[in-house]
């Protein structure tokens, strides 16, 4: 069954590699069902916290974050519920989505997120607490919970916004003192997070944590030439380092200085070998898995950075053609691993698949 709904769903974007993958409401619902069942899966867990006590050693990951305990980590727990967010505020029409309404209802409740705010404070060492990936992720949460005009909506985003001032807070005073910027492929990736707070800067209207980003991404990114993007990925990355610089700089620079820096930034050998896709060889591994985002997170910079850059310019139907490519080849993998992808995977799908 699980086969035959897979070729149903994805067999049109296999026989027609290069037709572009849409979000149709039957996709939805296929992508849904992965944080929908795993927001409230508490084990498997990957928590973070550092325990500092006895006393701390029996609290659990439900204990610590009310909201954000399942889907194997906080951050998957926080992107999942950005997706669902994403997928009632776009779709308000499908089948399952009283289902969504229900779990974000729960997990919005205004004492747990309260709880998980009081978290960064209420224990030691929890400053650097998913500094800066599950940070990026919370804001764009609250990102689309500030940009929907709904009435639960305004009521979540009012219960989330102790959370949402708290890390706010953390990312203000991490920002000046952060010397160098992480050039990884995994969570710490500098330049991912800060193009998710320049979204959510922007659309919240908060002007100096915009220029704070603008100023630090130039300090750490402007100067960069020839970039040695021919020797990614690594074993486990989801993230292309190159590109997810250059998705931020499209943010920071205006067209025309933004062309200009992406010229100098990019050799032939790093361009071809960015577009090659990514070799998964056990989807069942939970690190290997991450390859498959990766597919996911270039189509989306690729994406960008097309749309950013001006008509005739070489990289722009180029990087359109091979966003389409990674998604028709991550879509179908997503749903052929196990809970290594399934607890993160579907949330970078739906974003991969915006316009």
């Amino acid at each position: 069954m699980k086969k035959s709904l897979f070729a149903l769903i994805f067999s049109p974007f296999l026989i027609l590699a290069q037709e572009a993958p849409k979000l149709t409401d039957e996709m939805a619902i296929k992508l849904s069902e992965k944080p929908l069942h795993c927001i409230n899966q508490e084990y498997p867990n990957k928590t973070a916290h550092i325990i500092n006590t006895a006393n701390e050693v029996p609290l659990s990951p439900k204990d610590l974050h009310p909201s954000f305990y399942g889907c194997f980590d906080w951050h998957s727990s926080v992107h999942g519920h950005w997706m669902l967010v994403r997928l009632l505020k776009t779709k308000p029409n499908l089948s399952v989505a009283k289902d969504i309404e229900n779990i974000l209802e729960n997990s919005f409740k205004k004492e747990n997120l309260q709880t998980e705010a009081d978290y960064f404070t209420k224990y030691q060492l929890t400053t650097t607490f998913e500094r800066t990936y599950g940070w990026a992720w919370l804001l764009k949460l609250d990102e689309e919970l500030t940009t929907w005009d709904n009435p639960k909506a305004k009521i979540w985003h009012q219960n989330l916004k102790p959370l949402t001032d708290k890390i706010l807070t953390s990312w203000k005073t991490y920002l000046p003192k952060q010397t160098y910027p992480n050039r990884t492929g995994v969570h710490p990736n500098t330049a991912f997070a800060m193009a998710f707070a320049i979204d959510w800067a922007r659309a919240n209207k908060d002007k100096d944590f915009e220029n704070q980003l603008i100023e630090k991404a130039k300090y750490f990114y402007l100067k960069d030439e020839k970039t040695p993007a021919y020797l990614e990925p690594d074993g486990s990355d989801f993230f292309s380092p190159s590109l997810e610089i250059a998705d931020l700089m499209r943010r920071v620079l205006p067209q025309k200085e933004f062309v200009k820096w992406l010229n100098k930034f990019y050799e032939k050998r790093s361009l071809e070998n960015i577009e090659k896709i990514p070799v998964v060889s056990d989807l069942s591994d939970y690190q290997t898995v991450h390859l498959v985002g990766l597919s996911f997170t270039k189509a989306w910079c690729m994406k960008g950075i097309a749309k950013s850059l001006p008509d005739g310019h070489p990289l722009k139907k180029d990087f359109q053609k091979t966003a389409t490519v990674f998604l028709n080849n991550g879509l179908p993998l997503l749903f052929q691993g196990n809970y290594g992808g399934d607890h993160w995977l579907a949330s970078f799908a739906v974003y991969a698949l915006e316009d």
